[in-house]
């Protein structure tokens, strides 16, 4: 694709990416993915996150604490997370998750602080979310979360809960996901949101796209899932990655995905 891509989600700092982050980086290049998004998880790796975005220039930051991390939230941790994200995009990953062991009244408390974060600094979400979306709503309305507004990472909400979350200023973010057999529910939402109110990502090394499942995903496979999304809208794959790139450009305040 001449059309430079944004990947809104992805994390080279971790697991096998890490090692190779050049080689990924100047692979998707090559397709046309021209900026990285790299959220925090842990606190432990936002120095790394910070290192990898001196030395690239696709690469903004994002910094934050994953829900399975939630029961490391604290008011210092907090106050830091406060100072390192003025060098960032973003606050995330945070978000709410029964999946893990944290008990949720956990999560909810650490995504509550790093919501109130966010506003003290006026940047927007990265937010993880499956199975609590209501909740998160709810939780997202009592903070103000719709100042600062963000992006719906991977997400598996219903299209009938996007106007919700699209209310409070998020976008959706599609990632290898919608390619799965059997998956349905992404594929409407793919379909049928507004184009305008939708971004990519890869979540690599995770949601490895169906023709990939079994591997460690890349960065480069963004364009698959973009030309799968393409096709489900009837429309060309130049015009999903354009108006796709001009939303997480818009909504992550990016200017033009290249740092000043």
């Amino acid at each position: 694709m001449s059309c430079c891509l944004i990947d809104s989600h992805c994390h080279l700092d971790l697991g096998p990416l890490a090692g190779e982050c050049d080689a990924a980086i100047r692979e998707a290049g090559a397709l046309g993915v021209g900026t990285f998004v790299v959220p925090g998880v842990h606190p432990d790796g936002w120095h790394g996150i910070a290192t990898l975005a001196d030395a690239y220039r696709a690469i903004r930051p994002a910094y934050g604490i994953h829900p399975m991390y939630a029961d490391l939230v604290d008011e210092p941790l907090l106050s830091r997370l406060q100072e390192q994200a003025v060098r960032g995009v973003a606050i995330g990953e945070v978000g709410l998750d029964p999946g893990y062991p944290i008990p949720l009244e956990i999560q909810e408390r650490a995504l509550r602080g790093q919501i109130r974060v966010a506003r003290a600094v006026d940047l927007p979400l990265l937010i993880h979310c499956r199975r609590s979306f209501q909740r998160l709503i709810t939780i997202l309305r009592e903070e103000g979360a719709e100042r600062v507004g963000g992006i719906m990472h991977g997400y598996s909400g219903s299209v009938e809960m996007a106007p919700q979350f699209i209310g409070l200023g998020f976008a959706l973010s599609l990632s290898g996901s919608v390619t799965w057999n059997g998956g349905r529910k992404t594929a409407r939402v793919a379909r049928e949101v507004p184009l305008k109110h939708l971004v990519l990502e890869t979540d690599a090394p995770d949601m490895t796209p169906q023709c990939h499942r079994g591997e460690w995903n890349r960065p480069a496979w963004i364009v698959e899932t973009a030309e799968w999304v393409a096709r489900l809208r009837g429309i060309t794959g130049e015009e999903l990655a354009r108006t796709t790139s001009d939303t997480a450009r818009r909504v992550l305040r990016l200017n033009n995905g290249e740092k000043t």
